[in-house]
């Protein structure tokens, strides 16, 4: 097989260009090529006087090795490799719990019955079927339900926002994470897109695929059910108390997967008071920045800009105060969502459909924070640190989770916005206009207005007048981390802390890596049974 890599098109190429080009390049005939496997697409920008779509493909042909003897510098010879679960060595007699929908423990439950090891798979939320209706409701009338929004439920948080699939990591299990997702209907560029990206819309439907490929399997999936203990005989796990409709009760297992999410609070402080190895570790408070989806398009693609999907950007700096600033979780095409999972704390985050077709573009606009920020040194002090901040949030905006927000301009001159401008806000239930001082540190403050000119002068409009920054986002990740050993289990042997909940991920697809990486530890442990 061939790979051609650095094939370039102009925007507008015809749907045959591809194929001429790649015919042209390799001296074949007319028709030659046979089917074409696209491996990467991108879009180089850096010169917007000729912006160019950038493709590597793969392909078999008749005369591999005639080709290969002309030494064109971006062809060459690979070998498909196909992802191949370990043996399974696994004897217990067990069925191992999973705590938790997310990417990290569905992809851990599915990876572990796809190898003849069904599950236990616990949900303190509800299905993703109930849980948009849920949400929905929360959006537009601004009553919460604590068991049942944003942050809890099937599909995790990142259920509500873009889905995502970029990672800055490099694992081999990547390739089948996005096999697995599209097999259960997300797009076909999810394979191959340099940024590719689901949507909530879709996601929603692949999340619930891939819990009805976890039934057909054999896996007991119970929504509405919340670890909420650890039943132990000696450093070995014996079994987990479960809150479920009915009440509390206790389930019998040797093994545990934490695929708790980055929210679950509580958890956090019945594995803390369990006795559990955690620590606090850094993440990024700040608020959501709102631009006009066309004006960071052409600022980003020039005159093309109209053929291209939506722009999105991603920005940092190192700022002279030590401080780092930076974007996260950009939406183009989206809009500003309420995140909230508590009564009173309020929480943004972004969330945009596959079609990316709203009028505005939003984007975390963050300042890393570390565990010297917080308010004490123990391992949940940096969940006090996110709290006081969402309650302040709360307050500003009046109460029924209305959202403080405050023009650039008025930021940058520091004076309470009382209106907006050019640019509407897309929160719901709604904004108070006013000033973020009261609900972020003074360093955090102090951060973003330093590094709104560096980042306008990157994209030229990042710092106009009329954006609108919304506060808080609190949750760029998990304020703790959950200590696991080579044979990734804690102390406690038996319980494997997977995903972004426990510290170990920061996005879906390294979140769904890692509880493919569980799964493969589980399935190849032989667990003791003690019960």
């Amino acid at each position: 097989m061939l790979q051609i890599n650095d094939l370039r098109l102009p925007v507008d190429a015809a749907p045959e260009a591809l194929e001429r080009k790649l015919e042209k390049l390799l001296g074949l005939p007319r028709g030659g090529c046979g089917p074409i496997r696209i491996v990467r697409q991108s879009i180089d920008a850096r010169d917007k006087s000729r912006i160019q779509m950038v493709y590597s493909l793969r392909l078999e042909v008749p005369g591999e090795e005639r080709i290969l003897r002309r030494g064109l510098k971006n062809v060459k010879r690979v070998e498909r490799r196909e992802y191949t679960f370990p043996p399974v060595h696994r004897s217990s007699a067990n069925m191992p719990v999973v705590a938790g929908m997310g990417p990290a423990g569905l992809f851990c439950a599915l990876y572990l019955a796809r190898n003849g090891i069904p599950c236990v798979v616990l949900e303190r939320g509800r299905s993703v079927e109930r849980r948009a209706e849920d949400v929905a409701r929360f959006w537009e009338t601004g009553i919460l339900d604590p068991a049942s929004n944003v942050q809890f439920g099937e599909g995790g948080a990142g259920t509500f926002s873009d889905g995502k699939l970029t990672t800055g990591t490099h694992d081999p299990r990547i390739g089948t994470v996005l096999e697995t997702l599209h097999g259960h209907g997300a797009p076909e560029d999810t394979l191959y897109a340099h940024k590719p990206h689901i949507g909530t819309d879709i996601l929603r439907r692949v999340v619930r695929s891939i819990r009805l490929e976890l039934l057909r399997l054999g896996c007991d999936v119970r929504f509405e059910s919340q670890l909420v203990g650890l039943r132990a005989e000696g450093d070995r796990l014996r079994g987990v108390t479960v809150r479920g409709p009915s009440g509390e009760y206790i389930l019998e297992t040797d093994t545990l997967v934490l695929a708790i999410g980055h929210s679950a609070r509580d958890t956090f402080q019945m594995l803390y008071d369990a006795g559990l190895p955690l620590e606090p570790k850094p993440f990024a408070i700040g608020v959501r920045i709102e631009h006009p989806q066309a004006a960071i398009s052409r600022a980003q693609f020039g005159d093309v800009w109209e053929k291209l999907p939506p722009s999105d950007y991603k920005l940092s700096c190192h700022l002279p105060s030590g401080r780092s600033a930076y974007t996260f979780c950009v939406c183009p095409g989206g809009q500003v969502v309420a995140s909230a999972s508590a009564p009173g704390e309020l929480v943004t985050n972004g969330m945009s459909f596959r079609a990316r077709d709203g009028e505005n573009i939003n984007g975390g606009f963050l300042v890393g924070v570390t565990p010297a920020d917080f308010p004490g040194a123990d391992p949940l002090a940096g969940v006090r640190f996110q709290r006081q901040w969402e309650r302040l949030a709360f307050q500003l905006g009046g109460g029924n989770f209305r959202a403080p927000a405050q023009r650039v301009g008025d930021f940058l001159a520091r004076r309470p916005s009382t209106g907006g401008g050019g640019v509407a806000p897309t929160y719901r239930p709604g904004v108070t206009w006013g000033s973020l001082e009261d609900c972020l540190p003074g360093y955090v403050t102090a951060a973003l207005r330093d590094a709104l000119p560096i980042f306008d002068r990157k994209v030229r409009g990042f710092a106009d007048s009329d954006a609108v920054l919304t506060g808080v986002e609190t949750r760029s990740s998990s304020p703790v981390r959950l200590r696991r050993d080579a044979t990734l289990q804690t102390a406690l042997r038996g319980v494997y802390p997977c995903g972004e909940g426990c510290g170990y991920a920061g996005g879906i697809v390294s979140a769904a890596v890692d509880g493919v990486r569980v799964a493969e530890a589980v399935a190849g442990l032989d667990c003791i049974n003690f019960l």
